[in-house]
Formats: structure tokens, sequence, C-alpha cells
């Protein structure tokens, strides 16, 4: 049996889709249809170059949305308040010279939670889903996921100002949200939910709080996720965490010992993590002591995602087979560290990089597949 191959979610967008999202999320005037066909036409095509590239798994590249958690704004009510800007990272303020020297983003609106949440628009959910079912139909995909934001991670980019509480305003998050994960299930898709409220968090959000304390908040996100998941079959979800997708010091970030008991507690059959980066390319060895359970499967990431160094394939072989070796080849799926354009604005990588590092991990996978045996 060969090792699969697939990635986080988000794959660069063109030019002119970019052009289109930027106008619309800085308040322009676009025309719905034309900007529907346009989406409708990049999800085709980012589709086939997956199906092209020989991934195994592989979804929309989230080609119509500003970026994986505040999508929701435009869906939901209750997202009318002032726009916020982002948190200032923990390890950022240790250096704030280059904190300084990031790049701002042109276009990122963080709107508050002003007033009570619930369907406005779940049409545009049900193109995403219609997107990607058609483009999966004409390139032949097998096997698809889509991603859809945690209730933990939408309530860290779009800051409570109504609810009496963060536990409210998570349960409100969860009751709503979960309508979108059945249909994304339902449609045939994998379900990617996307955590990274359970370790970034820790950098930005809830840096003032203790490791103690922070474990009951990140307990409290992954009860609320499985609340909103509870009648969805594990094995037709992942979960995706990661300590923010971006080039930066890290020093503070959580380490994963201290989280996967965690982590492994959600409904989510599959587990998506970085793997790859200097931070946490050790972490591997946790599975020397930490048993899987049944029925879970590892995802790590074996491409870094910051950065446009192409991993050698023989780097990428190394890397899944440490991990097949210690939880065994059927639990482990080759993937990426995080998306490849989280923001739509500012994507990391060149483009063309992007595709060739995914070479490389295909090409990866199928020598520890060899190895392996």
């Amino acid at each position: 049996m060969r090792i699969l191959t697939t990635h986080v979610g988000s794959l660069p967008r063109p030019d002119d889709l970019l052009a289109l999202i930027r106008t619309r999320e800085q308040g322009g005037a676009t025309d719905p249809v034309a900007f529907e066909a346009r989406v409708s036409a990049a999800v085709e095509e980012v589709v086939r170059k997956q199906v092209t590239a020989s991934l195994d798994i592989v979804n929309d590249g989230e080609q119509g949305r500003p970026d994986y958690s505040t999508y929701i704004k435009d869906r939901l009510t209750g997202f009318e308040g002032e726009s916020m800007p982002p948190i200032v990272g923990a390890d950022m303020k240790d250096f704030p010279e280059f904190a300084a020297r990031r790049q701002t983003p042109a276009f990122e609106k963080r709107p508050t939670c002003s007033g009570p949440i619930a369907w406005r628009d779940f049409a545009a959910v049900e193109k995403d889903i219609e997107n990607l079912r058609r483009a999966a139909e004409k390139s032949g995909a097998e096997r698809v996921f889509m991603t859809a934001v945690s209730p933990g991670q939408a309530a860290r980019f779009l800051v409570n100002r109504y609810y009496p509480s963060h536990d409210a305003y998570i349960a409100a998050l969860a009751d709503v949200l979960k309508r979108e994960y059945a249909a994304i299930v339902r449609a045939g898709f994998l379900l990617q939910l996307d955590c990274p409220d359970l370790g970034s968090g820790r950098n930005n959000q809830f840096q003032h709080l203790s490791l103690h304390e922070f474990r009951k908040v990140a307990a409290l996100h992954v009860a609320a996720l499985n609340h909103a998941v509870a009648d969805l079959p594990p094995d037709r979800m992942r979960l995706h965490v990661c300590w923010g997708n971006y080039e930066g010091p890290h020093h503070r970030d959580v380490p994963l010992r201290d989280i996967l008991d965690i982590l492994l507690t959600a409904r989510p059959a599959g587990l998506s993590f970085e793997g790859a980066n200097p931070r946490h390319a050790h972490e591997w060895k946790l599975f020397e002591s930490v048993k899987l359970p049944d029925g879970k499967v590892l995802i790590p990431g074996v491409l870094d995602s910051t950065t446009n160094f192409i991993e050698h394939p023989e780097l990428v072989a190394q890397r899944i087979v440490q991990y097949a070796r210690l939880v065994g080849r059927d639990n482990v799926i080759a993937g990426v560290d995080c998306g490849f354009a989280t923001f739509a604005e500012r994507p990391l990588l060149d483009p063309r990089i992007a595709w060739a590092k995914l070479d490389a991990m295909v090409e990866g996978a199928r020598l520890a597949s060899k190895e392996l045996g």
C-alpha cells in the first residue's frame, strides 16, 4: 500500500481573481455573476492541476475566499462591528525590529461580532460545494476534501463584542457552523476543520495565560468542535492545527507535547499538523511514547509552507518514514505544514515554486512507499 498525499487547503490564486477578491474586500463593486464564474473556473483549474500533479486528496484551493477564517463574516449575521487589527504575537514582541519589517496586508478585514450569529447566505456554502463537485467530476478526482473554520479559530480572528463570555461565543459559533460541516460531509467530501487556535492561539490571543489556563481553553474549543460534529463519522473528517503560517521566530510556540493529548480527543480521525519547519520538525519523536488511538491517522507536514526552498524528495521520504515506522504506514498521509496562500493578498510562496514543492512531496511519498515495502 502506497503512502497517500494531500495538502492543507489554500493554493495560489490567479492574479485576476485576486484583484476581484481585493475589490470585494475593500467594499468596491463587482459583478456577482462574473465573480462566481471566475471562481468556478479557478476551482476547476486548480483541481485539475492537483490531479495532474498526482496528489491523492485534493480540494478547491480556497480560490474564492480571502482567507481560511474570516470568509464567514460575509455569510453570517452578527459581524458588523469595527475591524480589529491582528494581535502581535509574543514571539514578534521579542524581536520588534523584525516584526516592523513584515509585510502589512493591503486588505484583511476582521470585523468584531456585534450581534447574534445566524446564517444569512448559506447559498455561498452550497456554491462552494457545487464548484468543487463539478471540478472533481471533470478531473476524475476520487478523494476530495473541503476546509471549514472551527469555532475556536473563528473566535480568534473575529473578536467577540456581543456575547456575555468567550464560552457563550464559542457555543454560538459551534451551533451555527455545524450546518456547514454537515453539508460538506453530506456532499461526499472529507471535512477539514481548521484549528490554528489550538496551537497558534497560545502565541497571540492567549499569550497572557499560563500553560494550564491555555490547555483549559483548548479543551473548551475541542469540546465545542466535537459538539458541532457529533453526528458526523470521524473517518470523514480531519483536523488541522498549526502555530501560525508565517516566517518568524516561533520560539514562543506551545510544544506539540503540551497539547497532543487534547488534540487526540477531537472526533475527526485525521490530525494534520506541522512537521517540517525548524521549530517543530523534531516532534515526530513524541510518537515513540504516545500511542496513536485506534482509528486515528496522522497527516504530518513534510513540506514547509513558509519557505521557497524546494525540499529534496529524499528528505520528504525520510520525514514520512519517521512517522510510518512509529505509528504504522497505514496511519500516515503525507501533508504540508499549512496553506501555500493562507491569505489571498499575501501568498508566502511563488506560485510555481509551490507546485514544485508538491511535486517533490509526491516523489518523496513514492520513495517512502518503496522503502517501507
